[in-house]
Parts: structure tokens; sequence; C-alpha cells
């Protein structure tokens, strides 16, 4: 995949971002986002929450794409993942006149007012990881296409359960959308094409780790035959790799979905885990901040054939409905996982 090839060697300098402190840059003078291109931009990433080590990736991304083109970072976010809770955080950027806000949306209509009011004040609108519905942002930065994750992870399930069997879902917030678009997929693609595959439940641990921990016991015991989980969320796959690992399901269930290596490459090396995918989360972060800056340069509308320059990783365009595509997913198993450092 081409942004694997060429970012493999900046993964392992990756320093994870913290939460930076709120600091109000609203002037003209110091943020230049008043869209007449050439100045300084100011770009707010707000997560779903704060504390997520996805998200610490992604923003960090995003963070260095801001320094490159001189703008001005700053993260913000809720410490839990729900529907509701980023409606402040994007009130207070739109009275700051930051000049972009990029947001990885917790739920597809409940912060659509927040998002409208700030982008009528002037702030553009960049949605990634998680889109809202269109018509309250500007772009929508998609980390791979909703039928290439899907499709990589039924392909994942079913090999490593010989194509047969029962299998469940444990996924993040009941409302994600991503999550939701990803899970619809997946039905399609195994009544269509896995047949001897049965999903029998789909469970919500809301980006929480015990949550999704205990969720994954509980699927466990509702369910002696389960011979697979598929958990398309970082938090979620992490926290039933660990239930797993020390459970007497350890090697019969298999597990796999989207996580990161530094929170699997445990779980692969003991034999709880054979492969799971996911995109360049930094790459995505990084991605996301040179559409914002697009946006505030007027470079481009989010209209489709727009083009921009993405810094290191080059051309994109977007395409229908306002989305850019980042790339394919890319799998990771016993192989590969030392390679990478996110």
């Amino acid at each position: 995949m081409k942004f694997i090839n060429r970012r493999t060697a900046a993964l392992t300098a990756l320093a994870l971002t913290a939460s930076l402190a709120l600091t109000a840059c609203g002037s003209d003078d110091e943020s230049g986002s008043n869209g007449n291109g050439g100045g300084d931009a100011s770009v707010t990433f707000l997560p779903k929450n704060l504390g997520n080590p996805y998200f610490d990736t992604s923003d960090a991304g995003g963070k260095k794409a801001v320094e490159e083109f001189g703008g001005k970072f700053e993260e913000v976010g809720p410490d839990t993942a729900t529907p509701d809770a980023q409606v402040p955080f994007i009130n207070t950027a739109a009275q700051q006149g930051v000049g972009a806000l990029v947001v990885s949306a917790n739920d597809p209509k409940a912060i659509c007012d927040a998002l409208n009011e700030a982008s009528d004040a002037g702030v553009k609108i960049v949605t990634f990881d998680s889109d809202t519905e269109a018509d309250c942002r500007d772009i929508y930065v998609n980390q791979a296409s909703s039928e290439g994750i899907a499709k990589a992870q039924v392909d994942l399930i079913a090999e490593q359960i010989g194509d047969s069997g029962e299998i469940a879902i444990l996924s993040a917030a009941a409302n994600a959308t991503n999550q939701n678009a990803w899970i619809e997929l997946m039905e399609k693609e195994l009544a269509a094409n896995h047949p001897n595959i049965k999903l029998v439940d789909t469970v919500y641990g809301d980006d929480d780790d015990q949550t999704s921990f205990d969720k994954t016991a509980a699927l466990l015991q509702s369910h002696p035959n389960l011979k697979g989980i598929v958990s398309p969320t970082t938090v979620g796959i992490a926290a039933a790799a660990r239930y797993l690992s020390t459970s007497k399901s350890k090697g019969k269930v298999a597990l796999t979905g989207l996580g990161t290596p530094n929170q699997m490459r445990e779980y692969v090396e003991n034999g709880t885990v054979t492969a799971f995918a996911l995109w360049n989360p930094e790459d995505l972060g990084y991605l996301a901040a040179f559409a914002a800056k697009a946006l505030i340069d007027g470079d481009i509308e989010g209209k489709k054939g727009d083009t921009f320059e993405a810094g290191e990783l080059g051309e994109y365009t977007v395409g229908d409905n306002g989305e850019v595509l980042l790339g394919d997913p890319f799998v990771f198993n016993a192989d590969n996982i030392g390679d990478f450092d996110f």
C-alpha cells in the first residue's frame, strides 16, 4: 500500500502527543484564518475522545502537518466519546475564530447544529475517521473506502475460522457513523460470499477499555460455540485481546478487526491474535490537516475534482460527496508487526 511503503521509516520516530491546553488564537494577525491564503492557519483537532491511542497518533500527524505549513495547532476534546460531548469544544473553537476545525464525529447528527454555526462564523470544517452528515462539513477525509475496510475484516475472520462457524462483532458506540457503515457492509459481504459464517451478535463497548473487556466476556458466555470476534475499533480489539489472552478461549476463538501495532504486538506475539488491519492513523491526521489548510487558503471548496497537495503524501483529489480517500487498509501479522511503531 502506497502510504505504508512511503512512511515506514518515519513511523519509528513517532512521538504521541499528549492533550494540549486550550489557548486562544482568534485574532486575524495571529491566526491568519481569514481564508485569503498565504498566512498562518490555526487548526484545531477534535477527536472523539482524549486519551485514545488511535487519536493520539492521528492528532500527532495533524500537528506535524500544521507545523510543516507554519500554522497553529490545538487538540481539544471530551474524556468520553458520547454524542453531544463535542459540542462545547466546537462552540469554543468558533468563538476563538480558528481557521479550521478537524473533527472525528461521535454521532452523524448530534454535532451538526454546532458545526453549522461554526461554519457560519467562517470556520472551515473537516471531518476525519468518522463523518457527519455531508451538509455539516466541507470535506470528509476517509481512512479507506468503507467497502475495502469491511471486506478486509471479513476476509481475515473467514481465513482464521475456516470460513465456517459463529462470529460476533464488538463495535464502538452504537451511533458511530463509520462503525455502523462497516458493520452493514460486513453483513452484506458475509451474506453474499460466506454462507457458512453466521453473525450471531453485535455488541458495543463505547470505545471504553473496561466496557469492551466486559462485553467480550459476555459474548463468550452467551455464545459458547463462538469461533471468532471482529472488532472494528482500536479500543475494542485491544480489550478483547487482553481478555482472550488469559482465558481458556485463547487459540480457540479468533479475533481480528482494526488495531494499532503497538496495542496489538503483545497479542500477536503470544498467539492470541493472528492478523488484523488498519490504515496509518498518523497519515490520516496529516492529510486532514493539509485538507484544512487548502480550504482556509481557498485552494479548494470541497467540490468533486478539487485537488490539493498534502505535503509528503503528495496530491489528493476530492471525490463524490466531498470525500478524500487516504488509501487501502494494511494487514499486520507476526511477520511484519515488528516493523511498525504507532
